[in-house]
């Protein structure tokens, strides 16, 4: 094989925190050291680039990291990529810094900037999937998504006790501002008997015979799960809806950002570590202006402007088999 072109890297977080964050920057710094790479992580996400926030990142840099949710190297939203004039200066220290290429760990909110980086200045640009909310077009799991999950999916556990213990109802809510994907996979675990989605707008009459149609089966609590929707706090207008339509009392919980946090699971360990191996290949051998996702078993490269142009479809099957489930 010819000698890769890349010599120096740059590894940075963006965007909402997911649990695997950095499984997927130990495994990205340590697959481009196994290559004779220099590595460095940018801290602050797009802020660090336009601040000149670098870190030199060695093997033990990254040593006992894996088990950790959050990200060491910081992360932030940063509304000046907005402007191309604020690219243009990144793109200026970036080269200033000597970096060949950079590894963007976030959504697709962060791939746009790494997109328009390559795009309008030809700055070497690779993906990694990192979002609690799975809804990025081309790969079939996210980095934080299976954590994120069952980090809910104790909360409701828990939470179900207490509903069978004084017969009520819960509504709970998880997060997804515009993506059910938590809430379907939670939902059906969970053994809820109504979730909504941002995707699927169930009406709140049907959720009410649902819930009544249970209890004239012998059923006296019950779950109802929500994605939040736009603002937070969705679920208590669902109560006040229900109240008003059916007199039931619903108690609400709104779990919030507990989800980001917490030691990641097994499965998003493994999938970050392959994922961010995956990026550094990609780069050694000349790729760029792509996104390193999951399909299946295997490891698949989707360029970026794929996945602006295509939206991954909530499996409306999970909720309807979860009201099928809970009767």
């Amino acid at each position: 094989m010819a000698m890769s072109s890349i010599q120096k890297i740059a590894i940075m977080t963006s965007g909402g925190d997911a649990p695997g964050m950095n499984a997927a920057i130990r495994a990205s710094v340590r697959m481009a050291i196994s290559k004779n790479l220099e590595v460095v992580g940018i801290i602050g996400g797009y802020s660090g680039i336009l601040n000149d926030q670098y870190q030199p990142l060695q093997l033990r840099s990254v040593a006992n990291i894996i088990q950790r949710g959050g990200t060491i190297l910081k992360t932030a939203r940063c509304a000046e990529f907005f402007k191309p004039e604020f690219r243009k200066i990144a793109a200026d220290k970036l080269r200033a810094q000597g970096i060949d290429g950079i590894i963007c760990i976030g959504g697709d909110g962060s791939f746009r900037g790494a997109h328009l980086l390559h795009q309008e200045h030809s700055i070497k640009a690779i993906g990694v999937p990192g979002t609690i909310d799975n809804d990025i077009f081309g790969t079939d799991y996210t980095i934080g998504f299976d954590t994120a999950v069952n980090t809910a999916l104790d909360a409701i556990d828990r939470i179900r006790d207490t509903a069978a213990s004084h017969d009520r109802l819960f509504i709970v809510e998880v997060m997804g501002r515009n993506s059910g994907f938590i809430a379907a996979e939670v939902g059906l675990a969970g053994g809820a008997e109504v979730i909504f989605a941002p995707e699927y707008l169930f009406p709140i009459d049907q959720a009410v015979n649902q819930i009544k149609s249970a209890m004239s089966k012998g059923k006296m609590s019950s779950i109802i799960i929500t994605a939040e929707g736009q603002k937070s706090g969705r679920a208590y207008d669902l109560a006040e809806a229900i109240r008003k339509k059916s007199g039931f009392d619903a108690r609400v919980c709104i779990l919030g950002h507990v989800q980001r946090g917490g030691s990641p699971t097994a499965a998003d360990r493994v999938l970050a570590s392959r994922l961010g191996a995956g990026a550094v290949e990609a780069l050694w051998s000349g790729e760029t202006n792509c996104m390193i996702g999951m399909n299946g078993s295997k490891l698949v490269k989707v360029p970026f402007e794929f996945i602006y142009n295509n939206k991954k479809e909530n499996p409306r099957e999970l909720i309807d088999l979860a009201q099928i489930l809970s009767l």
